[in-house]
């Protein structure tokens, strides 16, 4: 079975929405009395809580796209980098100040070795 990424937002969002339907569906199975207004505060409180535990969970998990196990890149601890660049102290493709150089700009691939206009072959 293939398993998915647990997204608690959705979870309380749809258990809220469920109690709301739970609640009109007794009003009118005439089980109780239900003013037509008592439901919003309950769909609103709902709508809420879910985006706060959709805001932790992004928070706390990060970012996954689809199809991409893992989190941002980024590892923390022995061994792990300090983000997309690798470790503090090494210059990423962009170089020391995360940028590009105006004379870079014109045809270098970032990650390429090879200079611009030396045609790729010796």
């Amino acid at each position: 079975m293939l398993r998915h990424e647990l997204k608690p937002g959705k979870l309380v969002a749809g258990c809220f929405l469920t109690l709301a339907g739970v609640v009109y569906l007794g009003d009118a199975g005439d089980a109780w009395e239900t003013p037509w207004f008592a439901v919003i505060p309950l769909v609103v409180a709902g709508l809420c809580l879910a985006g706060a535990m959709a805001f932790l969970n992004h928070a706390i998990r990060g970012h996954r796209a689809p199809g991409r196990p893992g989190g941002t890149g980024r590892t923390y601890g022995p061994g792990g980098t300090d983000g997309p660049a690798g470790p503090p102290g090494q210059a990423g493709p962009l170089g020391p100040t995360g940028r590009m150089d105006s004379a870079e700009q014109a045809g270098r691939i970032p990650g390429d070795a090879q200079a611009p206009g030396s045609g790729g072959r010796g």
